[in-house]
This record gives C-alpha cells, structure tokens and sequence, in this order.
C-alpha cells in the first residue's frame, strides 16, 4: 500500500493508501517521485471521468509528469545506478509490435500510460518503471524542470514533424503551457520568429518574454489581419501548429499559412471539428497530426540542458504532496495566470 492522490470517481479526489503495482523487473527500476506536473488530461479525468474511450470505472492514481530518484536497480539494467536523478516516459509499448518496429511505438495499441485509465499514474511516493523509458537529468536540470520534459517533448515531437527550416515563420493557435512549449521548440528549431495566439491576456503576456514568441490577442485583433501585414497580403506562415483543439481554430490554421505550408495538429478537440478540404487543397497544404511522442525525450532534455529553453518562467505554482487535492481544484478552477501548476513529493 501507498500513499497516492487517487481518482475515487468523477469530481472525487483523496489522498490515501492504494495499492500499486511494485513488482521489480531485471529491466525496471524502482525511482522515488519528486516532481509531478499537473495535466490538462488529469484535470479532464477529474472533471470529466472520461477522455474519449478512456473511462475511469474504477479508483484510479493520477500523474504522468514526472522527476525523480532512482532507489533501486534491476539485476539487468547496466546504465543507471541508485541516486540517479531521472526523468520517465510514461507510456509503455509492446517493443515487438508492428508500430514499434516501424519506430512508431506513440502509436501501439497496446502502449500503456501513465494515468490513463485503467493504469495508475505516479502521484504517489514511488514507481516502478522500465529503464528503457527512463532518462537521467543532466546535473544543471532541476527535479522540477525535469517534470516539464515530458510536456516539452510533445512540442519537439511537433516540431520534429513539421521538419522547420532555418527562419521559418510559425504560428502556434492556443496559449497553454502545450502552446508556449511548441513555440519555444519552433524558435530552438531555427525558426525565426512565432506568432501565438489566445484569449486570455495573462498567458499571452508570458509569452511575450520569451524572445521570438510575437503574442496575438484575438479578442483585440484578427490573427489573420496581423499574419497578412508581416507575411504580404498573398502569403503566410511556413507552419501553422494548432495547441488549443478549440474548433475555431482550424480555420485560422487554413487562413494562415501559406500555400504549400504544414499545419501540425497537437491540440484534441472534445468533438469532431469541420474543416474545410477543398481550401486545404488549393493551397497543398500538409496536414501532420501528433500523438504524444516517440523517440524525442533526450532531445527535449538536451534543450533544457543546453539553456535553448527555459521552462523555468512556466512554472507558477508548486504544492506540497499534503495539498495535492487543492492543487487539482485550482488546476479545474482555471486561472488565466495559471500555466503548469506542479506537487512536490515528500524527499
């Protein structure tokens, strides 16, 4: 039994003893927690019960972003060594799969994820995790900037898909801690300079300090307006990545780039969202879509540890493990200062 932040149900949070599964591999490792970022999908399975085809039937721990200690090493495992600071991808392929062998394994069937139901997260005071989906902190990474790799590393997948070109102008629709990620990967990336766009002013002001990140407030003023007057009237950005899965922003998306150009899609609409195919097709656009990550967690520490990006400003809250019910209910309370709220565990 462990003590663990557990979904009881829809809108039902408690911290108590649970078991977890602890059974050490000759692959695993045993890592004791530090950091853990709170998600927007955590927050969804709070609110919600449910993402899609994942329903929470039974009391489930949340977390999957996590940092932290290596406590114990299986009899296999020859790269890592008790004390290890450490990072976790938290989704598990099948490595003899077909998509994993094509190196595709975001995409398994059979992958398992952290806090994705009916798996338990790692909002508790340990975990055991395979070492193949583990990664040390190089030592000038924090614990805590160590939790955001694996937000981080959506956006290089993101980028990565969209294969950027030295000076590319990029749009990024959504101003969250996803949308603030993939423009500071693009600027990493080479692109020369991104406009993000959003609703709510406090966000789009963070973004504002970060140098190349060109803040669109579209409430104020039409995103498509302001990408004509730095593009030309005929013309737009080289990609356009949607971070918001708000329907209105598919056509912003189209509106934007230029022909010829990418459009990335991160962002999960709730529903099905129109888009408009012909217009996609008399501008060739492509269309490239992004589950997760694959293949991109020592990029994305490598970005952190070379001081291409700076997470730190992103940060705007960490919680005690005692407050962890209260950080999920400012987390669904939905502050427009708010961008990654993170619980600290127990030492």
């Amino acid at each position: 039994m462990a003590k663990s932040l557990v979904l009881e149900r829809k809108g039902v949070l408690a911290l108590r003893d649970i078991d977890v599964p602890d059974q050490m591999t000759a692959e695993s490792l045993r890592v004791q927690i530090r950091n853990v970022g709170i998600c927007g999908s955590d927050v969804h399975f709070y609110t919600h019960g449910r993402i899609g085809p994942f329903v929470v039937e039974k009391p489930l721990v949340l977390g999957h972003e996590a940092s932290g200690t290596v406590i114990e090493v299986g009899s296999a495992v020859k790269n890592f060594k008790v004390g290890d600071r450490v990072c976790m991808e938290p989704g598990v392929p099948t490595l003899s799969s077909r998509a994993a062998k094509l190196g595709i394994y975001n995409v398994d069937t059979s992958v398992t994820f952290w806090a994705c139901p009916p798996v338990h997260g790692c909002l508790t005071g340990a975990v055991v995790h395979p070492a193949a989906f583990t990664y040390k902190l190089p030592d000038d990474v924090s614990y805590a900037e160590g939790a955001m790799i694996e937000p981080l590393a959506v956006a290089v997948q993101a980028c990565a898909k969209a294969r950027l070109q030295p000076a590319d102008v990029c749009l990024v629709t959504g101003c969250g801690p996803i949308g603030i990620l993939v423009a500071l990967a693009a600027i990493a990336s080479g692109a020369s300079k991104v406009f993000i766009s959003d609703m709510t002013a406090p966000k789009l002001e963070a973004a504002s300090s970060f140098e190349g990140l060109i803040p669109v407030n579209i409430q104020k003023e039409s995103i498509e307006r302001v990408v004509r007057a730095h593009c030309g009237e005929d013309w737009g950005v080289d990609v356009a990545f949607d971070a918001s899965g708000h329907p209105s922003a598919y056509g912003s998306l189209l509106a934007c780039v230029r022909p010829g150009g990418q459009i990335v899609l991160v962002g999960m609409p709730v529903e099905k969202v129109e888009f408009d195919v012909v217009g996609a097709q008399a501008k060739e656009i492509e269309i490239k879509t992004v589950f997760r990550y694959c293949n991109v967690y020592d990029r994305a520490i490598a970005l952190l540890a070379s001081g291409k990006i700076d997470v730190k400003p992103l940060i705007t809250a960490t919680f005690p493990f005692s407050e962890s019910v209260q950080a999920f209910e400012r987390a669904a309370s939905g502050r427009p200062s708010d961008i990654k709220l993170q619980i600290k565990m127990p030492a």
